[in-house]
Parts: C-alpha cells; structure tokens; sequence
C-alpha cells in the first residue's frame, strides 16, 4: 500500500508579500511605490470593458475599452487601444482608434498612429508619427492657453 504525503507547507505571511520583478509593479501603500495605481496590459493580451480610477494604463498588447477617472496612457510600439478615452497625459507609440480627449498633453511618439476624433490642450508629435481624423484644442487647464487662436476650431488633419 502506498504511503500518503502530507499536504506541502506555505509561509503564512506568502499572500502578503510582493515580488520584487523588474517592471511588475507593487500593491499601493508599500514602501518605494509612488505609481500609484497601474495597470499593465501585456503582449498577446486582449482585454475588453470600461477601466476607471487607475493612475496609469500601460497597453502593450489590445485594448477596447471606455478609460475614464484615469492620468496617463501609455501605448506602446506592440499596444493597440480602440474605444473612448478622457485622460490628461497620452502617450502613444503604438495604434489608437477611437475618441481622445488629452486633457494637458498628448504625445504621438515616431511609431504612433492615432485616428478618430481627437481633442487635446497641447500636442507634440514626432517625425513620422501619425494623427488622422478630427481633431480640436482644448484649453489647457488652469487656462493657460485660452487666448491661443483657433481654440475652439475643429479642423481636419491628416498628417
């Protein structure tokens, strides 16, 4: 008759500790951790829905969702993003189709390829980047560039 193993025996405290991965990042509260809020969509990830209240989303793979209540996205080279985006900081490398609204800066890096209808308070685009489709600027917040001409025209850019 065969003998029987004891179940294995975990730490108690296994569930409350953090790895320490380069790029992982850590639950909010913990010493060293001032991101906040973050989520990572990794490669060959599909995730679908509305994401809300995270400081920064990091696409790497593909996102159709709703992102509101949120500061920074960040899409890279391998990220698409398609749905409605309200953030303050956009950082795009990678494809976005859809509806951005950058509330102070939208960043469309040499890889970056954003279409749709786009609103932003300041833009920087690099060569070879790649903005399509409506676009409008906003005022930047605290009203800093309220007087700057045309902002309140929609105009077609195809870039």
């Amino acid at each position: 008759m065969a003998e029987q193993k004891p179940p294995p025996q975990f730490p108690s405290d296994l569930g409350r500790r953090a790895a320490n991965l380069p790029g992982a990042s850590r639950p909010e509260g913990l010493p060293g951790t001032s991101e906040g809020r973050r989520l990572i969509v990794g490669r060959e990830i599909y995730l679908a829905g509305e994401i809300t209240a995270c400081d920064t989303l990091v696409v790497e793979g593909q996102v159709e969702a709703t992102l509101q209540e949120s500061h920074r996205i960040e899409i890279a080279e391998t990220g698409f993003f398609k749905g409605t985006v309200d953030i303050a900081v956009a950082e795009i490398k990678g494809r976005f189709e859809g509806e951005l609204t950058a509330r102070e800066r939208l960043i469309i890096r040499k890889t970056g390829r954003v279409s749709g209808k786009v609103e932003y308070a300041e833009v920087e685009i690099e060569r070879g980047g790649e903005l399509h489709g409506t676009v409008k600027v906003i005022p930047a917040p605290e009203s800093e560039n309220s007087d700057r001409p045309g902002g309140d025209d929609d105009s077609k850019i195809t870039r």
